[in-house]
């Protein structure tokens, strides 16, 4: 007996990064020309080593690592980032106003489920994270897609025109996945005016904050003092630290929101992976200046993809920073079908702009998105030779 679908899952689209490492399957790529995956971002090294160190000890003598600890998190993480978050963005912060998760993605679906059900509206400025867009899918939420302006920054004087009586939020993400561009502090001020004035959520995702290129506090809207009526903050501890097996993500918003949040969390996980908590505690109170380390190798990387496009006049660098640069190609045929031939004809597998715009999208058969957080300067390089190489 077939048993029926959920036919919002059926008709949500499969994960991106597993759908495009299919495309590697029967495909062999000569010594010569290795495959360059810029595909994914997520680190691929190891922590370093104090932080493994770290794990290893409380792995074989905390008998409290093995537990189920608070659904919430544990106490003196979440007081860690109330301190940081407070002395970071001049504003203040209470651990109650904290809560761990299990990764980035998990800190999402929980405030979601807070937030909108079936046939509810939340608007996503384009290109998207698709996660954060199969998540919606998944759960009966209508995406109402907003173009983002000049420059990949979206405006809010565009989003108040798509807000109607079953919008529930706005989703920023700054550094921005895919597009990688930087919203000015004036951008996300206008949006947190606008959801408050709608009585609407603001969701910020911050994942990619520690490789900002800008030098002092990103925004000003911790320095709000009620700031918690309108924002919630995400935020993974997965990049600064290496930690993406481990899967610890945070939210930053009202102790209110968060105690809904717990009956999400309680029945999802129960409790944040005790181990990625602890590594992750060691990280924020260890590791400041190893992260300002790894923020300047990515900072030089984004330099030399800004520099490689350059020598590409025909390709169009519509955004690049922290780990990505989201681009316009030259060629006749969609981004789909041209990444799948780069695949084989030039070894390198990056995801097409049809994984980050609404089905049908004309913008998203013309872009691409490359992550080149694991590749280095020879690797960039190398990159930009096939890319000037291929014929399309």
């Amino acid at each position: 007996m077939i048993h029926p679908l959920n036919p919002a899952m059926a008709a949500t689209d499969p994960p991106p990064v597993m759908e495009a490492r299919r495309w590697l399957q029967g495909v062999t790529f000569p010594p010569e020309r290795p495959l360059i995956n810029i595909s994914q971002a997520a680190p691929v090294e190891s922590p370093p080593l104090g932080l493994r160190q770290a794990l290893a000890e409380a792995a074989l003598n905390n008998p409290d690592a093995h537990l189920y600890g608070p659904v919430l998190g544990l106490p003196a993480l979440r007081a860690e980032v109330a301190k940081q978050w407070s002395a970071a963005y001049g504003g203040s912060v209470l651990e109650s106003q904290t809560a761990i998760t299990q990764g980035c993605n998990q800190a999402f679906c929980a405030v979601m489920s807070t937030l909108a059900g079936k046939d509810d509206e939340v608007i996503l400025p384009t290109p998207w994270y698709f996660n954060h867009k199969m998540w919606l899918d998944m759960q009966g939420v209508k995406c109402v897609p907003l173009a983002a302006g000049p420059g990949l920054i979206p405006e809010a004087e565009a989003a108040q025109r798509l807000i109607t009586p079953r919008t529930r939020a706005i989703v920023l993400v700054s550094p921005n996945n895919p597009g990688g561009v930087e919203y000015p502090a004036e951008t996300l001020s206008a949006f947190r005016d606008l959801a408050r004035a709608n009585g609407i959520a603001l969701i910020v995702d911050e994942t990619y904050r520690d490789f900002d290129s800008r030098t002092g506090r990103p925004h000003d809207l911790f320095l709000d003092p009620d700031w918690h009526d309108t924002l919630i903050q995400l935020y993974s501890f997965s990049k600064a630290y290496r930690l993406t097996g481990h899967r610890v993500g945070a939210v930053t918003a009202s102790a209110e929101r968060l105690f809904q949040i717990e009956k999400f969390l309680d029945t999802v996980a129960i409790c944040p992976s005790q181990l990625g908590q602890i590594g992750a505690l060691w990280g924020m109170q260890n590791l400041s200046q190893w992260v300002a380390g790894e923020r300047a190798e990515i900072l030089a990387r984004r330099a030399a993809v800004v520099s490689g496009f350059s020598a590409l006049p025909d390709w169009k660098l519509l955004g690049c920073g922290a780990y990505f640069a989201y681009v316009e190609h030259p060629y006749p045929l969609a981004s789909d079908a041209l990444c799948k031939r780069l695949v084989s004809e030039a070894g390198l597998l990056m995801l097409p702009g049809t994984m980050f715009q609404p089905e049908g999208s004309a913008s998203g058969k013309r872009q691409i998105r490359i992550a080149f957080a694991n590749v280095d300067q020879a690797g960039i390089a190398e990159t930009f030779r096939r890319l000037a190489g291929f014929k399309g």
